[in-house]
């Protein structure tokens, strides 16, 4: 459980400790009781100042929507009242204990479904019957019952992207109430508790079910750091890792958890430092198998927390492997003489996730003493970056970009234009300090300059303005006929200082995201000045009128680059759906994947840059192909979608990455995940990124991928099953980068045509060869239970690939060598009860890889040893590869032995019966043999 700020005030501590929390002070909804047992006599709203001090609340404005009908039914001006010396404020009904500064009659706060919201007046002009609006807004819950629904109107104005929360009778015995907590970083949430007006929520995070951080310190002075671990009791051998910032242990000591559930373990303040980066993990196992000053490997933790200090930040490696999708956590630039002391405080569920730690006061086993946050729910991040919101996973940290445009609508009304903006991450994402500029090309000045700070995209990401009659609803509402048909421009700029056009004469550029120039026929140029400004060196985008029957609309269709007019169509309107593009040109064909390197992917200090190669005849155009690279879900999901281009060059080859000679590189801050898989996936960019971000059930448009992860969901999303997986062996190679390799050409998605070897961009790849070839005779025991089960007929279990990749798979795990199916090619194989004899001649990539073979078969049983092996009249098989030949080779010669006996038979049968040589003709007319 967690007790929010008793003791000392909370923001003394969050003004002295500062840390990634710190924020002005704001005025929030922090809890609402709508509906009481039995008659509403208890039902309040409690305002709460994050300062925790009186404020006065003149110019706040309480606004009370109903919906059905979606308008206010009662509204409330605050001017003249304050909140208490706590920073509460509460408004309700007359028999509500603590007394409210504002008294309501019973039942007047509906049950739902219905929204109350909170703005700051300014200009604006709040009454009764008025729609709802986001105008001024300050915070806001949309809320209802179990029993209703409906409020999704009132959530797409006031809160767009999030569902309604639900006050549940049956959620607590007696009363409840929604109250509001931070669930990680910056993001916030109302969840059900006891109701508690005039008090600090409880916020207690959801049970863990599993040994988690709880608290920590970070040395600092002469104080040790030490970490507190819960749940651990009776969880099995555990053990505390202590990481530098570039992932080497410098300390691991294993948990006595035998009798408590709560548990402190200390560690020296030499090794976790308050102004360091570095990190904590929790491991299952015990400290011999994580020894001190080994480097970080793919293990997965049970919790782990990553921190960036004045001393550096951590590498990419370290953050992405423990708490995948997620930011450390930043201390504070000041660090004080007792060290910094961190709690678990959000009540996001899960492990690995810093967001939910915040400075807090040392409670040291006892329950965690949470001061309030003081980050506000519609500032989700520091206004003056330009950064994306730091909780959003590496994939998701491209910025928003301009979706679709229709700036023409059939009819005089043209009550169906819309602007529809986007961002990568496909998530719910605040859209504070953007703006979107309408402008003229007669006079290359905005007419119209549109604020979207106060608003949210929806959960997948999409944010719609337009006009009023647009169906669905807009989030933010124009008159009709607002967006002028062209020669004109829309831009998106993220400007937190003010309007761009005050900050920056002519067109501004600053702060520029993305932007649209369209025309109509005829009027390219009248659009040129601000084509100079806006998309230097492309021409104007025609919505073409006549395209389509019905309405059109320019819809991004290749690409998020920003702007980018080639990645814009002429299609059909889809406000707040996957655009609809047209067709990709036929699949390029012969083009397959041929290399995959990695730069995490070595065995030694020296990284490669990570790169994907593709093969296929000279001078192959690739427009319509987008390369799809993929992570395993729990370590952050899709990294990248990207549109190809260019052509192969003149030896076939094209390479995509981080490397000299690229001909297309990754986008900013995308690469190549080293647990995922990569794919070809060829259809239009919006289809072909819905299979990166969500999976896909129909792997057709997957024209190839070659799959390094045993993650179940991504084989599925790829069309692989299981054992038809590669995984690159850093000691198949002697020193330096590991890459996959294709060793046989050209079948799309055939994992036991890959192999681990060194990178060769642009070269022939280098594949097992004769000239290291090794024999190798081995007896092997049952490599699965249903081997014995199937004995009587092995020939055909050894026929299906994926046993012979069963058998490698076995191998490989003695040589972690990068063996894999293609070393077996040729091999032959007995099969006697449940054991194997494995015997041909080895094919490596080197001298180097040929001594670990070697090596790992004289720790394997001989076929003369103890075993089933040794049976001498056993009936040998073969690889499927070879299986095949032999079986050809069968058919070819029955077919040759068949056609000797039919011209065997010719021959005799003539010489018994001779020719008529009184019947022969002789034709005088024709040349050349006559008929016989």
């Amino acid at each position: 459980m967690v007790r929010w700020g008793t003791g000392v005030p909370s923001w003394v501590f969050l003004v002295v400790l500062g840390g990634s929390l710190a924020a002005d002070p704001c005025l929030i909804i922090s809890e609402v009781n709508a509906d009481n047992p039995k008659l509403d006599t208890t039902e309040f709203v409690e305002l709460y100042h994050t300062g925790g001090q009186r404020a006065p609340l003149d110019g706040y404005t309480l606004v009370f929507y109903n919906g059905n009908g979606n308008v206010a039914y009662k509204v409330l001006d605050l001017k003249g009242h304050a909140t208490d010396e706590r920073g509460f404020f509460l408004v309700g009904s007359v028999d509500l204990r603590p007394k409210p500064s504002i008294l309501l009659p019973p039942n007047t706060v509906q049950n739902g479904p219905d929204a109350i919201a909170l703005y700051r007046s300014g200009a604006a002009r709040y009454a009764e019957k008025m729609n709802a609006t986001a105008v001024g807004l300050v915070d806001a819950v949309v809320y209802m019952t179990r029993w209703t629904s409906g409020a999704e109107v009132l959530a797409e104005a006031l809160t767009p992207g999030q569902r309604p929360f639900v006050e549940d009778e049956a959620g607590h015995e007696g009363d409840e109430s929604l109250e509001r907590c931070l669930l990680s970083g910056d993001a916030w949430t109302f969840q059900l508790a006891p109701p508690s007006p005039g008090q600090r929520n409880r916020c207690t995070p959801p049970p863990p079910g599993q040994p988690l951080i709880s608290e920590l310190r970070l040395g600092g002075g002469l104080a040790d750091g030490w970490v507190e671990l819960t749940g651990v009791l009776g969880a099995g051998p555990l053990v505390l890792a202590v990481l530098d910032r570039a992932g080497v242990a410098t300390v691991s000591v294993d948990v006595d958890n035998a009798r408590d559930a709560m548990v402190t373990v200390e560690i020296e303040k030499s090794f976790m430092k308050g102004d360091e980066a570095g990190a904590v993990a929790l491991y299952g196992g015990r400290a011999a198998d994580l020894l001190v000053g080994s480097s970080l490997n793919d293990s997965q933790p049970i919790d782990a927390f990553v921190f960036s200090g004045r001393g550096g930040v951590p590498s990419d490696d370290l953050t992405e492997t423990l708490v995948p999708g997620r930011a450390p956590y930043q201390l504070s630039p000041i660090l004080q003489e007792g060290g910094v002391y961190l709690s678990r405080c959000g009540v996001a569920p899960g492990p690995r996730d810093p967001g939910v730690f915040w400075e807090a006061p040392q409670t040291h086993s006892l329950p965690n003493n949470c001061p309030w946050p003081r980050t506000c729910p519609q500032s989700p991040g520091p206004p003056s970056t330009t950064d994306a919101p730091p909780h959003l996973p590496p994939w998701g940290r491209g910025d928003f970009v301009i979706n679709e445009l229709n700036a023409d609508s059939p009819g005089a009304a043209e009550d169906g234009e819309y602007v529809e903006l986007w961002h990568p991450s496909g998530r719910r994402v605040a859209l504070a300090g953007l703006w979107l500029l309408l402008f003229s090309a007669h006079d290359n000045r905005p007419y119209r300059e549109i604020s979207l700070s106060g608003h949210f995209t929806t959960a997948r990401g999409y944010f719609l303005l337009g006009s009023d009659r647009l169906v669905p609803a807009p989030s933010l509402r124009l008159p009709p006929n607002t967006i002028q048909n062209g020669p004109d421009a829309v831009a998106l700029y993220r400007s937190p200082d003010g309007p761009p056009s005050s900050l920056q004469s002519g067109v501004p550029t600053a702060g520029l995201l993305d932007a649209v120039v369209y025309r109509l026929r005829g009027s390219d140029k009248a659009a040129r000045t601000l084509s100079e400004a806006l998309t230097p060196g492309q021409l104007p985008l025609l919505e073409d009128a006549n395209a389509l029957p019905g309405d059109e609309g320019l819809s991004r269709c290749g690409g998020l680059h920003p702007a980018d007019l080639s990645a814009f169509a002429v299609a059909q309107p889809t406000p707040l759906r996957e655009n609809v593009c047209p067709p990709p040109p036929p699949p390029p064909e012969g083009v397959v994947l041929n290399e995959v390197s990695v730069a995490r992917w070595t065995n030694q200090s020296r990284q490669w840059g990570s790169f994907v190669e593709l093969v296929g005849p000279p001078r192959t155009p690739l427009r319509g192909l987008v390369l799809l690279a993929l992570g395993e879900e729990d370590r952050g999901g899709a990294i990248l979608a990207l549109p190809l281009t260019g052509s192969t060059d003149s030896g076939g080859f094209y390479l995509v990455g981080n490397v000299t000679g690229a001909d297309q590189s990754f986008p900013e801050g995308t690469t190549v995940p080293a647990r995922g898989g990569v794919a070809l996936c060829h259809d239009v960019f919006s289809v072909c990124r819905a299979v990166a971000t969500r999976g896909l059930a129909n792997v057709s448009i997957i024209r190839d991928s070659v799959v390094f992860s045993h993650h179940q969901a991504l084989l599925l999303s790829l069309g692989a099953s299981t054992g038809e997986q590669v995984l690159p062996a850093p000691r198949s190679v002697q020193a330096g980068p590991v890459s996959l390799s294709r060793c046989t050409c050209c079948q799309p998605r055939s994992p036991t045509s890959w192999t681990s070897s060194a990178p060769t961009p642009r070269t022939t790849n280098l594949c097992p060869s004769s000239a290291f070839s090794s024999s190798i005779d081995l007896c092997l025991g049952p490599l699965a239970s249903d081997w014995q089960d199937h004995s009587a007929n092995c020939s055909d279990l050894l026929l299906q690939g994926s046993r012979v990749a069963e058998v490698a798979g076995y191998l490989e795990q003695s040589c972690r060598c990068g063996i894999s199916a293609l070393y077996l090619q040729g091999f032959k194989f007995w099969c006697v009860s449940s054991w194997l004899r494995v015997k041909g001649s080895m094919m490596a990539l080197s001298p180097h890889q040929k001594t670990l073979i070697l090596q790992t078969s004289s720790h394997l049983p001989p076929p003369h040893g103890e075993g089933s092996c040794s049976v001498p009249n056993a009936d040998p098989h073969t690889s499927p590869e070879a299986a095949l030949s032999l079986r050809v080779g069968l058919a070819l010669g029955l077919v040759g032995l068949l056609g000797l006996v039919a011209a065997l038979f010719a021959y005799l049968y003539k010489k018994r019966r001779p020719l008529n040589y009184h019947s022969m003709e002789l034709s005088e007319n024709r040349d050349g043999p006559s008929e016989f």
